[in-house]
């Protein structure tokens, strides 16, 4: 960030890409800079310009120095301009911060731009993340998650300008951070239900079907987990399954959901109603299964296969090992992306996936390694979607280029039909697990 500062031995200039005008012509007039006006390509500074507008009324110069940000973001996310949008965006932006510089410059309490950076961060973390931690219902969780969010930003405004100085980020901001970013992490958005253990008075948080599949979902006893794993507060099934198998973080949170909703939905219809007490409702449990597990069973009967399906002896961990088995065909489903038009396809990979879980529960020695079983594609980030879906899908890629857009006779090519109809022969197993190439 090239805004400099009189504290720092230098007056304060206007932005450094005041000669930069003949790259971005066009003028958009008065423009407001929110989410709203963003070009697509630009996504990125978006919340940084809806930080700037909600500071601007506290203190201009902050507001500028977020937008300045902003703009050199965009600049280098794309500095030729060709985004649709993105040139008349720059050049109206730009024009805006011509015009606020001296104003701004001249309203600043502080000597230099990093001090007045510094000092409206802790007066924002004061005043607005502090007093409502305080607040004894933490009711308003919608302003405490934005307050979070609004605090990263100002944070990163605040660094890359002390860093145009050749300084170091305070180490009282830095604990500071710290403590935001941690926070972050819990009260992220989310859809309909807030999971994180400062929601648990949420109103949608006490219905007791919403609080019995929360509680059939957080039961771990017995899984085993990776060596190295970091537990955190209130982990449940679907971290244990990401954890073993790389599924993506995002599709974790909406699969976590998605499944208990399915499960609150089906127990409150039981008749007989089911207890009060937080404890999920069999009947429901194995109501879900059966809708979720119908086109599975299909498959492995027409191709005179057993599921993968297996539940164990001990009465106690049958709940959790559905849950398990449901789990993991959600977390595939949610990351299959396109292979969702291949569904005897995801039969496939769901098929030895499942055996794989059932392995590592079980215990099973590898007869190649002599340890433990574990997935053959590892847990490590996104692996999943690396190893398992993305090679998949460059597969279909190719075929829908031998196409030449439609131009190809279909006998030269094959669409996703034609793929998937080889999932229905057990020829398919000839691909075993690992799937050679």
């Amino acid at each position: 960030m090239s805004s400099s500062s009189r504290g720092g031995g230098g007056s304060d200039q206007p932005p450094s890409r005041r000669l930069m005008r003949t790259q971005t012509v066009g003028n958009l007039g008065e423009t407001s800079f929110d989410s709203e006006v963003v070009p697509s390509s630009l996504v990125e500074i978006a919340p940084i310009l809806r930080v700037a507008n909600e500071v601007e009324k506290h203190n201009p110069r902050v507001a500028y120095l977020c937008r300045f940000y902003a703009f050199e973001k965009a600049h280098k996310l794309d500095p030729t301009s060709s985004g649709r949008g993105v040139r008349q965006f720059k050049t109206a932006l730009l024009q805006r911060l011509e015009r606020e510089h001296d104003p701004t410059l001249i309203g600043r309490v502080n000597q230099s731009d990093a001090r007045e950076m510094k000092s409206f961060y802790q007066h924002y973390y004061k005043k607005y993340i502090q007093a409502l931690q305080n607040a004894a219902d933490k009711a308003d969780r919608a302003q405490l998650t934005k307050a979070y969010q609004t605090a990263n930003v100002l944070f990163e405004v605040l660094k890359a300008v002390t860093q145009t100085k050749h300084l170091e980020v305070d180490r009282e901001i830095m604990e500071t951070h710290n403590k935001v970013a941690e926070k972050t992490e819990i009260y992220a958005p989310y859809n309909i239900l807030p999971l994180d253990p400062d929601s648990a008075n949420q109103p949608i948080m006490r219905f007791p079907e919403i609080q019995a599949a929360v509680v059939a979902l957080r039961n771990t006893r017995g899984l085993p987990w990776p060596k190295g794993y970091k537990k955190k507060q209130d982990e449940d099934i679907l971290d244990w399954l990401q954890a073993m198998f790389g599924f993506q973080k995002d599709n974790v949170a909406n699969q976590r959901e998605h499944l208990i909703l399915l499960l609150a939905n089906v127990h409150i219809r039981q008749f007989p109603k089911p207890d009060q007490h937080p404890k999920l409702d069999e009947r429901a449990l194995t109501e879900v299964m059966k809708k979720l597990f119908k086109s599975y069973k299909r498959w492995c009967k027409y191709l005179d296969r057993k599921s993968s399906l297996w539940l164990p002896t001990i009465q106690q961990e049958v709940q959790q090992r559905k849950l398990l088995y449901m789990g993991l065909y959600l977390l595939i489903w949610g990351e299959a992306a396109n292979l969702r038009f291949m569904p005897e396809c995801l039969c496939y990979i769901y098929h030895h996936m499942a055996f794989e879980l059932y392995g590592m529960l079980a215990g099973n020695v590898s007869p190649m390694t002599g340890e433990h079983v574990k997935p053959v594609y590892g847990g490590e980030e996104e692996a999943f979607l690396k190893k398992v879906i993305t090679p998949i899908y460059d597969v279909i890629a190719k075929e829908a280029a031998r196409s030449r857009k439609g131009k190809s006779k279909h006998s030269q090519w094959r669409n996703y039909d034609d793929l998937n109809e080889y999932f229905w022969s057990v020829d398919c197993f000839r691909l075993g697990w690992p799937m050679r190439a």
